[in-house]
């Protein structure tokens, strides 16, 4: 044990990271971090490692050796292995291990097609299932809900943390927007409707997941706002959540909102090809255990939130969209863009380049 080091137990390590987590991460993040740090904090604690001090670059690879006998696949030791480096890196700056213990980590190395997950919802589907909506639940909440969530690219949480008031989608409601933001009314013809404003609210449960930084306006085309001026008229529930808001999307169950469970479970139904169609995968649709309630994500054409976002940023950047200014909309980097959500289409992305020719 080197004499410059501080004695520190791993769990109490553990303790004080996630607590510098905290501050500057989602909630869900902070989560998912903690999970992966206490595995290794129990193996610690199994071979009898209760002081940082004596952790070797041996133990690490006996650990990192361990996970990978376990069968997990390259991703998710990318993954697991990457929160390890970075809690190891909190533990030489509080001086519990050596400086050189973070980088006897072995993380693999992902290429781009590795770190991109290619089960994105197509433009196609997308389309096809916009289609079916407007032709046969038109301005429904499902209806309502996929538009949203393609057109903007948005964040599950995002679509969930949207009040009536974060709606402007005609001029009076630029009043609103003045008495919130303090604007002068020069400032505000610069604006033009229809926009959602997405806003982190922790303190009445709908934070986003970049905190402030994920609060930002995004424009709509005509036909989405008509469509959202139609769903609020006509479709959607008029209820309070249990804080006095009004939810965008609201529900007659629980606290008046929508959850996420709810959202991601008509998200996986929407997707369901053959709930405006035929089964694609010659399954009995009497017995099929996709179309049970709570089974709905094991329809092998069932697609998350996040795949649809994955699928809109895509598509956006197939119509021409610069990363730099999509970015802005669907509030990720553009190197994040680059590297997780650029699938291409590569004929398309060739017919967006054409104009560089002139």
């Amino acid at each position: 044990m080197s004499d410059d080091l501080q004695p520190l137990a791993p769990r109490q390590a553990l303790e004080m990271w996630i607590d510098r987590q905290k501050a500057e991460k989602a909630d869900e993040t902070v989560q998912s971090y903690y999970y992966r740090v206490r595995q290794f904090v129990d193996w610690l604690d199994e071979e009898g490692i209760d002081n940082l001090n004596d952790l070797t670059g041996r133990d690490v690879f006996r650990y990192d050796s361990e996970r990978r006998a376990d069968g997990l696949t390259k991703n998710a030791l990318n993954t697991q292995l990457g929160t390890i480096k970075l809690f190891l890196d909190f533990c030489v700056d509080v001086e519990a291990v050596p400086p050189v213990l973070p980088a006897k980590v072995d993380v693999p190395t992902l290429s781009k097609a590795e770190r991109a997950n290619e089960e994105k919802l197509t433009a196609n589907r997308a389309e096809t299932i916009l289609h079916k909506l407007e032709q046969f639940d038109y301005a429904s909440r499902d209806h309502m809900l996929f538009a949203l969530a393609w057109h903007t690219g948005a964040r599950l949480g995002a679509l969930r943390a949207l009040d009536l008031d974060d709606c402007y989608l005609t001029d009076d409601d630029l009043d609103r927007l003045a008495h919130r933001d303090g604007l002068t009314d020069e400032e505000l013809e610069q604006f033009d409707v229809p926009f959602v404003y997405f806003r982190h609210r922790p303190e009445t449960d709908t934070p986003l997941k970049n905190q402030e930084d994920g609060e930002r306006p995004v424009g709509l085309s005509e036909e989405i706002g008509q469509l959202l001026e139609d769903y609020i008229e006509v479709t959607r529930v008029e209820v309070e959540d249990e804080h006095g808001r009004k939810p965008l999307f609201s529900s007659k169950r629980g606290t008046g909102r929508m959850s996420k469970g709810a959202i991601r479970s008509r998200f996986n139904i929407i997707t369901q090809p053959c709930r405006f169609g035929t089964c694609p995968h010659d399954r009995d649709t009497e017995t099929c255990e996709a179309l049970e309630h709570g089974y709905e994500s094991r329809c092998p054409s069932a697609r998350s939130p996040h795949r649809i976002r994955t699928g809109s940023i895509t598509h956006h950047r197939d119509e021409g969209w610069p990363p730099e200014v999509l970015a802005e909309r669907v509030n990720a980097t553009p190197e994040v863009i680059r590297t997780h959500y650029d699938q291409p289409d590569l004929l398309k992305r060739m017919e967006s380049r054409r104009s560089y020719l002139d």
